[in-house]
């Protein structure tokens, strides 16, 4: 590998580590090769939601989306030098040419930050699944691209499907952790018609009391009850994949599934602050997931459906 390549690699790890504890904590599980690759969709996407999320105008958040649009148009045409001046450009063209990486994906990506820009509600969760699936499944579909599938795994053609719905259940735990926060960014991501039967169409910017009459642990735990539908369903990836891309794997959603597990025994904490796991904690997801203890499980549980 060049100077330059291994420099761009470098810095899209670095932005990683710093701005993505979740993530970081899975892919370090990798081989170096996976895991540069892994850093490199990670630069990108973070740059797609520093863009959607920062305090732009509208018109300039668009053109800047655009921007990264015509940068990935090129990484596809193959035309980014290794001496380019934009490490991500030069680290995810590095990637794209080393793996099966669907870049598609991140089209879907800049897709449904565009949706956030342009201030877009779901009445349905048919509606925020097509949301959800560009900003999270897309990046299910994008890291199997780098993972691939073990020969001969058994079902193996539906793996697009488990990842994009794994990527699913990730994204609704997250909206579940973070309706505080995004209320207070004037952004309500849960469908309209749920908010409404549970008495929340009023919405949570009232700081940490639920809306008055409303039943919000009813609501958070109709959305636990999907997100664990969307995890049981993702998870029959696992067996799927090689020791180290299902331990990848599993640590990361193993992280958001305790953070599901919290949010049920007390849905009110989510308007007190935001949610996390202590370290240690994470650390142990992540040693049981190289241990392989929810591939062993997720296979079982597959086998005896079969």
């Amino acid at each position: 590998m060049s100077a330059p390549v291994l420099a761009a690699y470098s810095y899209c790890e670095a932005v990683t580590g710093q701005q993505a504890r979740n993530f970081a904590y899975g892919i370090r599980l990798l081989p170096t090769s996976k895991r540069r690759a892994m850093s490199a969709l990670y630069a990108f996407s973070r740059r797609v939601d520093d863009i959607g999320d920062g305090a732009l105008a509208v018109d300039v958040k668009a053109a800047r989306l655009e921007d990264t649009r015509a940068m990935l148009a090129r990484v596809r045409a193959g035309t980014v030098d290794e001496d380019d001046t934009d490490p991500v450009a030069v680290a995810l063209t590095h990637a794209a040419r080393s793996f099966p990486i669907p870049l598609d994906g991140l089209d879907e990506l800049i897709d449904g930050v565009l949706m956030d820009v342009r201030g877009e509600a779901y009445e349905t969760w048919d509606d925020l699944k097509v949301y959800c699936r560009c900003v999270a499944g897309a990046i299910g579909r994008l890291s199997l691209g780098v993972f691939g599938t073990e020969r001969g795994a058994r079902g193996a053609e539906r793996a697009p499907e488990y990842a994009d719905t794994l990527g699913l259940a990730l994204q609704l735990t997250n909206i579940l952790r973070d309706v505080r926060e995004d209320a207070a960014d004037g952004r309500t991501y849960l469908p309209a018609d749920d908010l409404a039967k549970f008495g929340c169409s009023a919405g949570f910017d009232g700081g940490p009391t639920p809306p008055e009459g409303s039943d919000f642990a009813g609501l958070v735990h109709f959305e636990v009850r999907r997100a664990r539908a969307l995890f049981a369903e993702g998870y029959r990836l696992l067996p799927m994949l090689d020791r180290r891309s299902g331990a990848c794997v599993a640590a990361m959603a193993g992280i958001y599934r305790r953070l599901l597990d919290r949010i049920e025994r007390d849905p009110e904490a989510v308007l007190r602050g935001r949610v996390a796991l202590p370290g240690r904690e994470k650390a142990y997801v992540a040693v049981r997931g190289l241990s392989g203890l929810d591939t062993r499980h997720v296979t079982r549980t597959v086998r005896r459906r079969v």
